[in-house]
Parts: structure tokens; sequence; C-alpha cells
């Protein structure tokens, strides 16, 4: 396919891949974030018919609704297309959706548009032991984005009009054409060069993005492991669909279930009433002015991208299990103080300065939700899934995991604006109820999988494993010193490729096919992927 070498070898084609990658990430922060100030514009309240709560919940929502069908198609396509061919074609539902967007006069256009946004809105070239914070980095930067909507949207709050609206939707573009034009520059995925036998191209991408010849060492090593992930495939056939809920010894089915319960976790805890609809609580509930909405609306916003430098340089560290329980502890006591402070203004028998100091004083618990989730419930959802699935299940178990995110997301954003006209105070408690169920769910349900390998998961989840569960729920380090010697030594041989699929079957059950994804990237036996 036709590309310019824009950004040549080594730290530079390097450094290229992430920013074509983060400016994606801050592109969808900026899409979630700019309804936030436009569904409260006089202007744009008197183009739609002064929507009720209801049919403006479903307005920003089906964006969402958008999102679960573009997951859908990607999966179908993906393969077939290669990743740069699928990124210029999301780009291109962005833009689409962005112009109808822009020039809607009527509920329904606007509707579609939305749905057209939310279908166009995946590097694989990472170390392993940095795996944690690259992935986790990302929300970085749809904090970034989300930041960039809510103080633009302020601004044209004083240019009035149309404009005032209609210009921060169409600024979408902006970031969309951007991305097509740096991945002129970037290199198709190498995966998906060997699994279409363009191997000389796939190994030449490896040693242009590492800078060494085809003996390097880092070049050498994937490429041997992604022809031995793509031999076991073709040894074992592609797993089906019908296959994740069946029985087997490393209970595929349960891990699937896992991976959605932990991208319900990641919307179910209240994001999105404050990411979509801050502005309006704070005017709605709090009873402060649009325009001061607005304002600590996009303050608040910040706390997302600080809280996510913290798992940014953590995440591998701190471990998967341990933030989440205190983060989702965290968000629960700030939802409840929310409901807690606004209650005054509500039950009766107080006097006005006592409603406005406490009503004033429950905004510093919406910057603490923020902050909490931007450091832990944010990020640790699209790390875990990947880590906690079989490699043969891997691709459609993050499927059904993303898609748990979405159609959640569609959720939540759609019953936020009734809820929080209807119930007032007492909606936050809805979210403060979920949140608490979370950590003993968290606690007993889902073991600690970081620097742990594929096989090493599995081993969590096979007879001998569960018989030392608990001993894996402890400190990262312990969970991989406890590791019997004869798992980790199979792990390196699988990791080589000096065991092949005959190996496998005869430790973790047969029957099971592979997906052709990422494989183990470490050869000394002491960082895994």
């Amino acid at each position: 396919m036709f590309k310019f070498n824009m950004f040549g070898r080594g730290w530079r084609l390097q450094a290229a891949i992430v920013v074509t990658c983060q400016m994606a990430f801050i592109l969808f922060g900026y899409d979630q974030g700019v309804f936030s100030g436009i569904v409260g514009n006089e202007d744009w309240r008197d183009t739609f018919g002064y929507p009720g709560s209801g049919l403006e919940g479903i307005i920003v929502s089906i964006y969402n609704l958008g999102a679960f069908s573009g997951c859908i198609l990607t999966f179908i396509f993906a393969e077939k297309f290669g990743r740069r061919l699928c990124m210029w074609i999301a780009m291109g539902f962005i833009i689409v959706g962005a112009v109808l967007q822009t020039s809607a006069y009527s509920v329904p256009q606007i509707m579609i548009a939305r749905y057209i946004t939310g279908i166009g809105t995946g590097s694989e070239l990472c170390d392993a032991e940095r795996r944690g914070r690259l992935v986790s980095s990302e929300p970085l930067f749809v904090g970034v984005g989300i930041v960039i909507s809510y103080f633009f949207d302020y601004g044209m709050r004083f240019v009035g009009g149309p404009v005032a609206w209609r210009l921060p939707i169409a600024c979408q573009m902006v970031f969309a054409f951007v991305v097509i034009f740096l991945v002129f520059g970037i290199p198709e995925s190498p995966r998906w060069l060997y699994y279409h036998n363009r191997h000389e191209e796939a190994l030449q991408v490896l040693c242009d993005v590492w800078d060494t010849g085809p003996d390097g060492e880092k070049v050498s090593k994937m490429h041997t492991e992604i022809l031995e992930t793509l031999r076991i495939e073709q040894e074992t056939g592609e797993y089906k669909w019908s296959q994740l809920f069946k029985p087997d010894r490393v209970k595929t089915g349960q891990r699937v279930l896992l991976a959605y319960g932990m991208q319900f976790m990641n919307q179910m805890g209240g994001i999105n009433l404050v990411v979509y609809f801050v502005p309006t609580a704070l005017e709605n509930n709090v009873g402060l002015s649009p325009n001061l909405s607005l304002v600590i609306g996009g303050c608040v916003q910040t706390m997302f991208f600080f809280g996510s430098i913290v798992p940014t340089f953590t995440l591998d560290q701190m471990g998967r299990r341990r933030p989440m329980m205190w983060g989702s502890l965290g968000l629960a006591i700030s939802m409840m103080l929310i409901s807690v402070l606004l209650s005054f203004k509500y039950v009766g028998g107080y006097s006005d300065g006592v409603i406005q100091r406490t009503s004033s004083a429950s905004v510093a618990f919406f910057f603490t939700y923020m902050f909490i989730f931007g450091a832990s419930a944010n990020c640790i959802p699209w790390v875990y899934v990947p880590e906690i699935l079989p490699l043969h299940a891997r691709a459609k178990g993050t499927a059904i995991g993303i898609s748990s995110n979405w159609l959640w997301n569609f959720v939540v954003v759609m019953i936020t604006p009734t809820i929080i006209n209807n119930l007032q105070w007492k909606a936050y408690l809805i979210f403060m109820c979920t949140n608490l169920a979370f950590i003993p769910l968290v606690y007993f349900c889902y073991p600690e999988t970081s620097n742990l390998t594929l096989e090493e998961v599995d081993y969590l989840f096979i007879g001998e494993g569960k018989k030392g569960f608990r001993q894996f729920t402890g400190r990262t380090q312990a969970v991989i010193e406890s590791i019997s010697g004869d798992v980790r030594q199979m792990s390196r041989a699988h990791s080589v490729g000096r065991k092949g699929s005959a190996d496998i079957e005869k430790t973790f059950g047969s029957g099971e096919g592979t997906e052709h994804v990422e494989a183990p990237t470490e050869l000394n036996g002491e960082k895994y992927s």
C-alpha cells in the first residue's frame, strides 16, 4: 500500500507510531467531551426543539452505540484490510459524521450523525516490560482531548449564535485529518503482514522500528515468536465463537466473563455522569450559574489528566487488583459525599447559608472523583482484559470485553440526564452502591495478572493452580516467585518456539485453537509479556 517514509528508522519511527496512536486517543476524548458544553447552549436547544432529558440522553449516548457497531466492524474486517487502512476508514466515518452534525437542523439528523461519528471511534510495537505503562498512558491522552473540548466549548460560549456549537463539533475533523496524515508515515502492523504471508515486508518493518538488521536481538526474537504463533494457529485451527463458553481446563468461559465484568465496572461507576454531564449537574443540582458550571466542569476534567499520570508511570509496580479496589472505594466515598452534601438543598429545614455552603462543598468531590478514576478504574480494565484471556481466545474475548464498555457506556449516558433531573441528590447514591459492590467482586473473583506470562495466568485457572489460588492475589513479585518451576520452564520454551502445540496441548488440554495475537516477548525467563 502506498506510503511515505516520512519518519525514517529507530526512535523517530517509534515516536511517530506512539504520537499517531495518542493523537487518535485525543480525538476520542474530544468526541466524548464536546457535547458536555453544547447540550446547555440555548441556540442548540432551540434548533432541536428543546429536547427533554430522555431525548437529550439518547442524542448524546447514541454516539456510544455507534462505537459499539464500529468495534464489531473492526473485528470483522481488520484482518482483511490491515491496520493502516482501517485507521483511514475510521477517520472517514468521523469526518462524515462531523460534517452531518455540524450541518444538522433536526433531531433525526443529529442522531444519525452522532451514530456515524461513533462508528469511527487499536500499536503493537512495544516492549513487554512497559506494556502496562504504555496502555495506561492512552487514557491520559483521552483526558487531554476531554479538557480541550470543555474549554473550547467555554470559549465559544462568548461568541454566541449557531457558531458557538457548530464550530466545536466541526473541529473533530481537524484531529481526524492529522491522524490521516500521520498514518501515511507509519508502517503496517508486522503481525498483520506475517499473517498475510508478506514476510519480507514484515521483517523490514521490524528492522526499521528497532533500527537494526535482521540479526538484531529484538528483531530476531519478535520474528521467531510471531512465526511460532502462526504455526500453532495453523496446526490447531481457528478458535470458534461457539467454543468460548464450553468447559475446558483453562476456564476460557470464566475468563471471558471476567473480561466482560471488568469493562462493566469501568462504566458503571458513574464516570460518564461526570464526563458528559458535569456542567448540567453543577447547574441543576448544585445551583451554579451556566457560565461558572462550564468553567468548573472544565477544571474537573483536568483531574482526569492528572490522575492518569499515576498509572502511566507506576501501574506495572502497583499491580492490577489493589488499585482497582482502592479506586472503587475512593469513587464510592466521593459519590456518597456529593449526595450527602447536596441533600441539604432538597430535604428542607436548613437555612440558605447552610444550603449554599454544603452545595459548594459538594463540588470538591467531583474533583476527587475524577482524579481517583483517572488513577485507577479508568486504565486498569484496558490493561487487564487482554492479560486475563488465554491466547487462543484473546481476540474474541477482547471484543466481548470492549462491547461491554460501549454498551454500558451507552446505558449510563442515556439515563444520566433523567436521573440527575428527577432523582437529584439520590442519583449519586446509585453509583456509590455500584462502586462499593465492585470491591468484593474484584477481591474474590479477579486474580493478579501483572508481569505474568500467558502460561502463568493459565496456571491460575487449572486444577493445580487453583489449590494455591489465594497466594496469587498478593504482591506482583510474590506472584511470579510462587509459580512452579515446571510452568516457568514451559513459558520460556514456548516463548522461543522450542515447544510446539503438542506440548501446550499436553499441559493445558486439547481442542483449543489460538488467535493471531502478541506472543510472549522475553527470552531470559525474567520478564514476561
